[in-house]
């Protein structure tokens, strides 16, 4: 089956609502999905309906934002129970700051000539408390100060770089724990945007593992075939199963559904004891 367990819609840093973020995968030949929103729950009702009408199999999932010896890492979890009210709870304290954070990208981007960059991030952005990167980037883009959204990551918006400000996410013990605790599996996303060294990858591996992680995200969208082959063996290596999932966001914007390979069928995928 084609399995897509990793996206995003508007009600984070996604460009489109749920419901048309799920006809675009169904139509992409998707037939077990998940929406999986940064540090929220609040489009999983509307997904979840309208891939029931695109007769698609849902999957409950959020990402949630770790800080990992001062690096921002991500945790997909999936088949959780979205009304949990411990997991509820911990997502409204991992979204707390992001409004005062995304003023402070804005006084860095102003610094840096670049005017308005709070109100024209906030327009992109459906949920005042989920600002993101992500609309900073698409205002750079309306702007005409950068050409695509690579272009505005790459100048401005990482560690380095003016308007990229650091935050103080969540503990990564504390987030596996809590995907776990509402019935989910805990997954590390793209493990290779992260750009750690490989003891720090070991590392982070040895402590996902610990803390009750269960799967690395090997086939995604910012993944070069070298790295789904690196981390498919790296996760047959740490013993972890393999999910895949496209990362999308937007058109045009990254990665789009269907156009991913599959898992090697040599991997332990993720949803093997899944009842579906």
């Amino acid at each position: 089956m084609n399995f897509d367990l990793h996206c995003h819609s508007n009600v984070s840093d996604g460009a489109l609502p749920p419901a048309q973020v799920a006809r675009r995968a169904a139509r992409a030949g998707v037939e077990v999905w998940a929406l999986t929103d940064h540090d929220q729950l609040g489009g999983l009702d509307e997904a979840r309906a309208a891939a029931r009408a695109e007769s698609m199999r849902f999957v409950d999932g959020v990402e949630i934002s770790v800080t990992w010896r001062g690096s921002t890492i991500h945790i997909v979890g999936l088949r959780i129970d979205p009304a949990d009210p411990s997991l509820v709870a911990a997502l409204e304290r991992v979204r707390g700051g992001r409004v005062e954070r995304a003023r402070q990208m804005a006084r860095d981007l102003q610094e840096a000539g670049v005017a308005g960059a709070f109100d024209g991030a906030m327009r992109h952005a459906e949920h005042a408390e989920m600002i993101a990167r992500t609309h900073f980037a698409r205002f750079l883009v309306e702007a005409g100060v950068v050409a695509d959204m690579r272009e505005a990551f790459r100048r401005f918006l990482v560690p380095g770089k003016p308007g990229y400000v650091p935050h103080q996410w969540a503990v990564l013990a504390d987030a596996v724990h809590w995907i776990r605790a509402a019935g989910g599996q805990a997954v590390l996303a793209h493990p290779g945007r992260y750009g750690l060294s490989a003891g720090a990858m070991a590392a982070l591996l040895e402590e996902f593992r610990a803390a009750g992680g269960e799967a690395l995200e090997v086939v995604t969208g910012s993944h070069s075939s070298e790295q789904m082959r690196h981390f498919g063996a790296l996760a047959t290596r740490h013993q972890f199963a393999a999910s895949r999932g496209s990362d999308f966001h937007g058109p045009e914007e990254g990665a789009e559904f269907g156009s991913l390979p599959p898992l090697d069928p040599a991997l332990r995928p993720v949803w093997r004891d899944w009842a579906l």
